[in-house]
């Protein structure tokens, strides 16, 4: 174990916004010991204030489900994989014809644009200062789309992307990490947690079979099959848990923290 990859939302964050104490020990620990961590969500760089308030400027997140890298001790972009303002207008396009209820959001590298409808609560602190309305589509193009997204109150999640991604999967990469909303989430083709989280394990010099993933959602399934060891959380989504072959605990019972006392303690038993 060289390196720990770790989704957010679902996985060490509890809806609340706070990291246990025995969680933030367990990653304190696992540096200590020499190996890295890197968090890896589906969160824009500006909803990171969790991981600052428990860990302080930790090095690196890829957020946005892989589509933009940020330095949290420098509070640099890195690297944005951004995706054209066609293809938003067109997979845009494509999902109404499909569900014309639909709602839009578009998350860029320099804030968040949301579609009347979109939430029902723009009050939420998350959201402060956002003002919905009409998409500036050469505000867009000019900031770079990171993450498209979509919503529907007619069907479920999984019903509303088997509905969608053979309409748009030629356009962009779709998945959703919401429970209980029917919230898709497009990036550009190519854009998953796992490719973003290979680009960083190989820069230094570590491999698949070194690193340890935790995640609960369809968001991080390519990211928990790729890493040597993947662990979906008990409380998870079915995809998460196949892909990983590895169940944690619940995030209620410290699923990673458990795994983490664990493997940190075979990893210290067997140094002579």
């Amino acid at each position: 174990m060289r390196l720990i990859a770790s989704d957010l939302d679902g996985t060490i964050l509890h809806p609340d916004e706070t990291i246990s104490a025995r969680t933030v020990r367990a990653f304190h620990a696992a540096r200590d010991a020499g190996v890295e961590v890197v968090f890896v969500t589906g969160r824009p760089f500006r909803w990171l204030g969790p991981v600052r308030r428990a860990f302080g400027h930790l090095g690196t997140v890829i957020c946005s489900n892989g589509a933009l890298v940020y330095d949290l001790e420098a509070e640099l972009v890195l690297d944005a994989k951004t995706l054209g303002t066609g293809a938003v207008h067109d997979a845009r396009s494509l999902i109404l014809g499909l569900e014309p209820g639909a709602r839009f959001a578009a998350e860029t590298t320099r804030g968040l644009y949301l579609e009347p409808d979109f939430v029902d609560d723009v009050g939420h602190h998350l959201l402060e200062g956002v003002v919905p309305a009409r998409f500036p589509m050469r505000r867009l193009g000019e900031e770079g789309v990171v993450k498209f997204m979509a919503k529907s109150l007619r069907y479920t999640a999984e019903e509303f992307l088997e509905a969608v991604h053979p309409a748009v999967g030629h356009l962009v990469a779709v998945t959703h990490s919401a429970p209980g909303v029917a919230m898709l989430e497009m990036a550009r083709p190519g854009v998953n947690k796992a490719v973003a989280l290979e680009v960083y394990a190989a820069g230094r010099g570590i491999a698949a079979e070194d690193v340890v993933a935790f995640g609960d959602m369809p968001n991080d399934v390519e990211m928990l099959g790729w890493a040597g060891r993947g662990y979906a959380m008990g409380s998870g989504h079915a995809l998460a848990k196949a892909a990983a072959g590895r169940v944690a605990g619940s995030l209620a019972d410290d699923g990673v923290a458990r795994v983490l006392e664990d493997l940190l303690g075979a990893r210290a038993a067997r140094r002579p």
